[in-house]
């Protein structure tokens, strides 16, 4: 009997699915790289240079490289990658940022894998994994910009490979947390959703991404 009773702890104390780092991020890259759009509230937190800010809206992707973040906390700011040049935009600025995607040096730019070919064992050198409930959490650093983060850090649910946070640990000290809920997948999207388009009297500029 307590042979028998010990058997059935080890069968509802281990999960169904596969809990390999390999398997998971498996998982991970199959659900996404079946997507073709996809739409979820964010909260964006960033602590460093002597700010700590909260903001949040929602996001929106589509394949391949196009996304928008529409803040709602500040409202009306902006930031939308169409796929060639990234925009960036705060209400009240006389200017709006444009600078190619190619160029593109934001924390934001770990997410872009999500928009083509998903692998996240080939994305991400020194990857490592932990899990914590129906979660599972890598850790890595994004390749070519081992000289900018210390850590990257995504979040999933193991189970179904969906993503709901994410990380990133910069060698100044400085961190910026994504978390997402609300996530709808293969939402129809339309063109005009990826094209800047500036308010009256505001200047497109070339430069830089603001902090």
């Amino acid at each position: 009997m307590v042979r028998r009773f010990a058997g059935l702890v080890l069968l509802f104390a281990v999960p169904a699915f596969s809990q390999t780092l390999h398997d998971v991020a498996k998982r991970v890259n199959d659900h996404y790289n079946r997507l073709g759009s996809l739409e979820a509230k964010y909260t964006e937190r960033y602590t460093g240079m002597g700010m700590n800010r909260t903001e949040s809206g929602t996001l929106l992707l589509r394949k391949p490289g196009k996304m928008r973040w529409s803040y709602a906390a500040p409202e009306g700011k902006l930031f939308v990658l169409d796929g060639k040049n990234a925009y960036f935009y705060t209400p009240g600025d006389a200017q709006a940022q444009k600078i190619p995607a190619k160029q593109l040096d934001d924390m934001r730019s770990p997410l872009r894998f999500l928009l083509g070919h998903t692998n996240l064992e080939k994305e991400l050198d020194h990857l490592s994994m932990t899990t914590s409930g129906d979660r599972a959490i890598f850790t890595g650093v994004p390749k070519g910009m081992e000289d900018r983060v210390k850590a990257f850090t995504v979040t999933v649910i193991a189970e179904t490979g969906a993503i709901v946070g994410l990380k990133i640990e910069e060698l100044d000290g400085s961190i910026t947390e994504f978390s997402f809920s609300s996530l709808k997948e293969n939402v129809p999207t339309r063109d005009a959703d990826f094209i800047f388009t500036p308010p009256a009297g505001v200047e497109v500029v070339s430069g830089l991404p603001p902090v």
